[in-house]
């Protein structure tokens, strides 16, 4: 918030800062999930690819290094609990949200579609590109390793049980579902489509970051 007003003229102290959020009710709220985190996970289905990455996540290069996985949510119509998956892909290079898609069901054509805009959207990197993911079952498919293989694109995959491997999606995650999901109840899909959507814009075109030198993804992206 310091630097947010910074960056619109407000020379602020942040005990000044914290003090007039706490007393405008404006802190962030701390939630802590107990549910149990959607898993894709269902054995040895397919090729499984070596870590390529090995959590070297940082990369001077646009579109060279892109990371995906998939989350789900939960929402209520008519009193019956049903469930949204998001399949996102970031780039590493300014963590910036590349393309993504959301659907009802954890299946292949969504996860599909979501990887066709990304490739698309890096197919101006010079080098050769690598895309990270779990061992997810649609991630170890024929047809999915045959699409990276057929755009000349590494495919790495980080170990089995271990988040830390792709921390970058999970802390991605974690911002969107605290700032955005927990604490609320949503319901229908298209209201909780429509709040992930304004998220993930936000989060791209707005939400600062100290590692860009406090500039959104995007901005730190068009500045280079």
């Amino acid at each position: 918030m310091v630097q947010e007003l910074r960056r619109n003229g407000w020379l602020v102290n942040h005990k000044k800062v914290q003090r007039l959020m706490k007393k405008l009710g404006l802190l962030v709220t701390s939630f802590w999930h107990k549910s149990r985190k959607y898993n894709s996970y269902k054995g040895t289905v397919g090729k499984v690819s070596n870590n390529k990455l090995r959590r070297r996540f940082n990369t001077t290069i646009p579109h060279q290094k892109v990371t995906t996985d998939t989350t789900e949510f939960k929402y209520y119509e008519d009193g019956v609990q049903k469930k949204l998956y998001l399949n996102p892909y970031l780039d590493l290079f300014n963590n910036e949200i590349i393309s993504y898609s959301i659907s009802k069901a954890p299946n292949y054509q969504a996860i599909s579609e979501a990887l066709e805009q990304a490739i698309n959207k890096t197919r101006d990197c010079q080098y050769r590109r690598t895309f990270h993911l779990d061992q997810g079952w649609a991630y170890q498919t024929r047809i999915y390793c045959f699409t990276l293989k057929k755009n000349l694109i590494f495919q790495s995959m980080s170990r089995k049980g271990n988040c830390h491997d792709n921390s970058v999606m999970e802390n991605f995650f974690g911002l969107l579902k605290q700032e955005v999901y927990y604490g609320c109840i949503f319901t229908s899909f298209e209201e909780l489509r429509k709040t992930i959507q304004k998220f993930i814009h936000y989060y791209n075109h707005k939400r600062i970051k100290e590692k860009l030198g406090w500039k959104s993804p995007v901005e730190f992206r068009l500045s280079q």
